[in-house]
């Protein structure tokens, strides 16, 4: 597998090792001297040394080997279907489900279940030709909602279009911390964290385009506000990390800023409510709405019950 990656403008004289670690998530700077030293990684089709300084404009390849993932075992884990036909699957996905297959969770999750469900009824319809599941979007594990998987490779296609072309209409329900007297729009481009590749940020080498609209759904006292939250753009942890860019970070979400003391907020307070797209196979267009999780109403129950009157 090649990667390439080109130095943006604006960034000083950097080693290699540290751009290489910066921009590989997980990797230690020991790993990334290493492959640069054995020719792995080069700049401008050029060997390098671990220590030499890099420029804007300068071309860094990886020419890493792609570890071979295990085939995705089908699994009877249970699925929330909110509608099925021929083309594709739409779940209300739970909180705590892994999207696919990683180190760490090779078992377990939605695409296991997926290979598992789509299997089944290929099984019992008898049909002759192979249906496969596809994951079109994500939801980041601690995320609730709405989620929609293909199962054609036309259907894959064309949803993957309208994602691409940011022309889903998406609905997430925040539960953030403090108070906002009106909604507004967030535009700040994120990427890949500059220090930890683990974390998104606008403080990155390489930022992409990014907003996000709100509205106030209800105001919860002084400690929370329910938010009503439209991404026009889909980057990863896009809405934690925009809401928590202007001091109200999700409730229970500790990697972008607020520290659980309450239990019961063991994940981002964060859900997918609505999902509306154009049907690959009517040409219609087609929504769907998914109500709040147990742990996420009882949330919002407690801060209304705590509401001053």
């Amino acid at each position: 597998m090649q990667r390439l990656t080109t130095v943006p403008a604006g960034q000083g004289r950097r080693r290699l090792d540290v751009f290489v670690r910066a921009q590989s998530a997980g990797v230690s700077r020991t790993s990334a001297r290493r492959w640069i030293g054995g020719g792995l990684i080069t700049v401008n089709g050029n060997r390098a040394k671990p220590a030499q300084r890099i420029r804007p404009g300068d071309v860094i390849a990886w020419n890493l080997a792609t570890p071979e993932r295990p085939a995705v075992e089908a699994e009877n884990v249970p699925l929330d279907v909110l509608y099925e036909d021929a083309a594709l699957l739409v779940l209300n996905k739970p909180p705590g489900l892994v999207m696919h297959p990683a180190p760490g969770h090779w078992t377990g999750t939605l695409l296991n279940a997926l290979v598992y469900h789509v299997g089944r009824g290929e099984r019992a319809d008898n049909r002759e030709t192979r249906i496969r599941p596809g994951l079109v979007h994500r939801l980041d594990k601690g995320t609730s909602g709405v989620l929609v998987a293909a199962k054609t490779d036309g259907a894959h296609r064309a949803l993957s279009r309208q994602f691409h072309a940011h022309a889903i209409h998406r609905v997430y329900l925040a539960l953030v911390a403090g108070s906002l007297a009106r909604g507004g729009l967030i535009d700040q481009p994120l990427g890949r964290d500059i220090r930890d590749r683990r974390r998104i940020s606008a403080r990155s080498l390489a930022t992409r385009h990014a907003v996000t609209e709100f509205r106030v759904a209800e105001r919860l006292g002084p400690e929370a506000t329910l938010l009503e939250v439209c991404p026009r753009t889909g980057r990863m942890h896009q809405i934690r990390v925009h809401l928590a860019s202007i001091g109200h970070a999700v409730l229970g979400d500790s990697a972008y800023g607020h520290i659980p003391s309450d239990p019961a907020l063991d994940r981002p307070m964060l859900h997918a409510a609505v999902l509306g797209f154009v049907h690959p196979l009517t040409g219609t267009y087609a929504e769907f709405h998914a109500p709040l999780p147990p742990d996420m109403a009882r949330a919002v129950a407690r801060w209304r019950s705590a509401r001053p009157d």
